[in-house]
């Protein structure tokens, strides 16, 4: 008769789960024997990394990533960074190890008391076997509840159940499959659509959903083909707008009088796959203008539910837009890209939009940008011109470790674009033994490391709260070319805005570290 642990194999192979990332730990040691030999391992040396790498590779396939993580301490390392695929709705699928089925209630070493709690209220859905028969079930319950709610799903499973023979009705489960759909009705896209062609002065909002349902383009031609002056939601996790089409209207402002106060003017405003809004600086007042209207398509359930103001539809967004394209007539729109200003200078060190006026122009047309660098962000959006779909990835939940995980994973998911992660000093200790990794498998990745010896953010929102005095805001002495050299990452400082652009037109067959220095700024 079967193990648990083949059938669970087998149907991980069936669902293309073959490529692994994961921390080990005594308890997951026996799920990990007798893997297929075309399953690939990724092994992070922190449980932050492991997820923050799965989590990158989710976005960058489309598709579902398994993590492999230790017991309670180890899943408890891994919190931090799922806060970021949750907020940007990655499918993971999260596996742990647990003890044997008798020592739990003794709470013997590495036992995970409470397994299907502990990563509540992050995950979609938790769970434990039963009983080692119930072993194959529970696996394809948590990875088909992480592809219906995009949201990362966690199943413990005790170490004892994976070589117990199971009898023949366990093996159904192989061939399950769960299709998800969410077509509006008819009579919704006919009453959109005529709000929408009868609003005098309507705007379009998009989110991170659009890129990463791959509605880039469709989005693009929506707002051509109506003339839409076009925002990105506030906090952006992904590009879903090319940021120098003549129709882009830039990131909304993360507060509730700022946003109400950029769609002034506006009688309708459409937001497509966003939540309405995410904001984070606490600047309170109205949610809308008065006479502003809004509607929310998006196919989270939560975001539609929560909202504070507008209608929703719960809805695909993909068939809105179409039905938008084919039921409204078209309107005149403005061709061409706008300028791109010059780059501010600075003056002991770089301005970070040198930094970025050099990646512009000596990256390839389609590379993959993966940022953590939040004090930057105004200078970030300044400069760069990003046109294709995926161009973008940016920590969802703003929790720091995302950026150099994530640029491995991304770039081990997609091997066909350049992928480069620019990365703030403080941002980069968080994850910082993603370095390893990218060195071990020779991940084809550019870090770039802006060295400005403090956490410019926080410095900010001291400004912003009243506290500009408060200790832990400088970081200096870190020499990341020193540290990279220790993980086997080849690493160089970059002397001046020449010295820059010359490093950054090498095209390595692994990774590479340049670190640069540059004046701290404020994200606005």
């Amino acid at each position: 008769m079967p193990t648990a642990r083949r059938l669970a194999h087998e149907f991980l192979d069936r669902r293309g789960l073959t490529t692994i990332f994961g921390n080990p730990g005594s308890n997951e040691l026996p799920f990990l024997a007798e893997l297929p030999d075309h399953f690939r391992y990724v092994l992070g040396l922190h449980e932050g990394a492991v997820v923050g790498m799965a989590d990158g590779y989710a976005q960058v396939t489309g598709r579902p990533a398994l993590v492999n993580l230790h017991a309670a301490a180890g899943s408890g390392n891994a919190m931090g960074a799922l806060t970021n695929a949750v907020h940007s709705r990655t499918p993971l699928v999260l596996t742990a190890g647990q003890q044997v089925r008798s020592a739990i209630g003794l709470e013997a070493m590495l036992a995970n008391v409470g397994a299907t709690q502990l990563m509540h209220p992050l995950v979609g859905w938790s769970g434990e076997p039963s009983c080692a028969q119930d072993v194959p079930r529970s696996l394809a319950q948590a990875v088909f509840e992480a592809e219906l709610q995009r949201r990362p799903s966690y199943l413990s499973v005790p170490y004892d159940d994976w070589a117990a023979e199971l009898d023949g009705t366990a093996a159904v489960t192989l061939d399950r499959t769960v299709h998800r759909g969410l077509t509006p009705s008819q009579a919704q896209l006919d009453d959109l659509a005529a709000q929408v062609a009868a609003a005098r002065n309507p705007a379009l909002v998009l989110g991170g959903d659009i890129d990463a349902a791959g509605l880039f383009g469709r989005a693009v031609a929506l707002a051509e083909h109506l003339a839409l002056p076009t925002w990105v939601a506030p906090s952006p996790h992904r590009l879903p707008f090319p940021n120098r089409h003549p129709l882009f209207r830039g990131v909304l402002p993360a507060g509730i009088a700022p946003v109400s106060a950029a769609l002034t003017g506006h009688d309708l405003v459409l937001v497509l796959g966003a939540p309405v809004f995410r904001y984070h600086q606490h600047v309170p007042g109205e949610f809308l203008p008065a006479g502003t209207r809004l509607v929310q398509v998006t196919d989270d359930a939560g975001a539609a539910a929560r909202a504070p103001m507008g209608e929703a539809l719960v809805a695909d967004p993909a068939p809105v837009i179409e039905a938008l394209l084919t039921r409204v007539p078209g309107r005149t729109s403005a061709g061409g890209h706008a300028e791109i200003p010059e780059p501010k200078t600075g003056g002991k060190a770089l301005h970070p939009e040198q930094v970025f006026a050099a990646l512009r122009e000596t990256q390839p047309d389609g590379t993959r940008y993966v940022v953590e660098s939040t004090s930057t962000n105004s200078a970030w959006w300044r400069q760069m011109d990003l046109r294709h779909e995926g161009s973008y990835f940016f920590p969802a939940a703003g929790g720091l470790g995302f950026g150099l995980p994530a640029a491995v994973g991304v770039a081990m998911g997609s091997p066909d674009r350049p992928v480069v992660g620019v990365i703030g000093d403080g941002s980069a200790n968080y994850g910082i033994t993603a370095l390893w990794t990218a060195a071990h498998y020779r991940v084809p990745v550019t870090f770039v490391i802006l060295r400005n010896g403090v956490y410019g953010a926080l410095r900010w929102f001291g400004e912003l709260l009243g506290t500009p005095d408060v200790p832990g805001t400088e970081i200096p002495g870190l020499d990341f070319t020193a540290i990279a050299a220790g993980y086997g990452v080849p690493a160089t400082t970059a002397l001046d805005e020449d010295d820059l652009r010359t490093q950054l037109k090498t095209t390595p067959d692994g990774p590479q570290l340049i670190q640069v220095d540059t004046e701290p700024t404020t994200p606005e």
